[in-house]
């Protein structure tokens, strides 16, 4: 009788409490990462947020709390900063649909063309650019756009020069530094596909552009939305290359940075920019019914 009195109690291990209450599994799992969400991401948008609002001692520089929608008045009043916004906006919707337009024909000769020798090599030529830190990239990438740089020297022959610093070379540095992020989901998809869909489709006449547009792009749709979030957000975050390779060009993150520490309420207020704009572009993308398949 005292051995079972014992036994009873037993204290059970917690694997087996969590097992027969659901509830308290749920919330063991969801604690952490609700906890990180809400008390960090959240809560930091929300006090960027009311941050919009106050105002700021243009003598002391000093930050007031209250209310005031001067700050986005300032956004749709000041022309530079709507045209900074379209600027960014256009820089965003490139950078996306060249990385599109790159990475759907690599990934069918990736997948349906390549040895695995050369899948192998490109695959890492690919993901090449995530093995550096973020600012060692720009600044290589600023050493080749510079005047005695690669791309001059190169059509120095020729007798023409490269672009030199402007939006053109932004560009082209956040295609370089975001293509992964488009590349890598769509190879993924293409390594999907069953060969015999190219099979059908080359029996039936059809040549290899033709085959990727009506055969491999609808399937790639989902995998290329989801590509997309990434470069056209990360691009609208970015500031640090039109700061290298931009020259005079400025982007919302550069409108931020320079207000900071002068004008806080006023960056804050151009902070939400990207955010509604990546929101207004997921609404767009959800309205197509392409995130049903993600």
């Amino acid at each position: 009788m005292s051995t079972q009195s014992a036994l009873q109690r037993k204290p059970r291990p917690i694997s087996t409490a969590l097992y027969r209450h659901p509830k308290g599994r749920l919330a063991s799992l969801l604690t952490l990462p609700m906890t990180w969400l809400v008390g960090v991401y959240i809560l930091s948008l929300a006090i960027m947020l009311v941050t919009a609002f106050w105002t700021t001692d243009p003598f002391t520089s000093r930050v007031k709390p209250g209310f005031t929608l001067d700050n986005f008045a300032q956004l749709a009043t000041v022309p530079a900063y709507g045209m900074t916004a379209l600027r960014t906006l256009g820089i965003a919707l490139a950078v996306t649909l060249i990385c599109a337009a790159f990475s759907v024909p690599l990934a069918v000769f990736m997948s349906q063309v390549a040895g695995p020798k050369l899948r192998a090599v490109l695959a890492v030529l690919v993901t090449l650019p995530l093995w550096a830190g973020y600012l060692v990239k720009v600044i290589g990438m600023r050493l080749v756009w510079t005047e005695n740089g690669f791309f001059n020297w190169a059509l120095e022959p020729l007798g023409i020069s490269g672009p030199g610093f402007g939006v053109l070379t932004v560009t082209l540095t956040l295609v370089y530094l975001w293509f992964p992020y488009m590349a890598i989901p769509v190879y993924t998809a293409v390594a999907q596909i069953p060969p015999n869909l190219f099979d059908a489709s080359s029996d039936l006449g059809a040549r290899g552009f033709r085959t990727i547009r009506t055969v491999v792009a609808p399937l790639l749709m989902p995998s290329l939305i989801a590509g997309s979030i990434f470069t056209f957000s990360l691009s609208l975050g970015d500031y640090i290359s039109a700061m290298y390779v931009g020259g005079s060009t400025q982007m919302i993150g550069s409108i931020i940075a320079q207000n900071i520490n002068l004008n806080p309420p006023l960056a804050a207020a151009f902070s939400f920019v990207p955010i509604v704009l990546v929101i207004v572009y997921l609404g767009a993308v959800r309205r197509t019914g392409a995130l049903n398949n993600l």
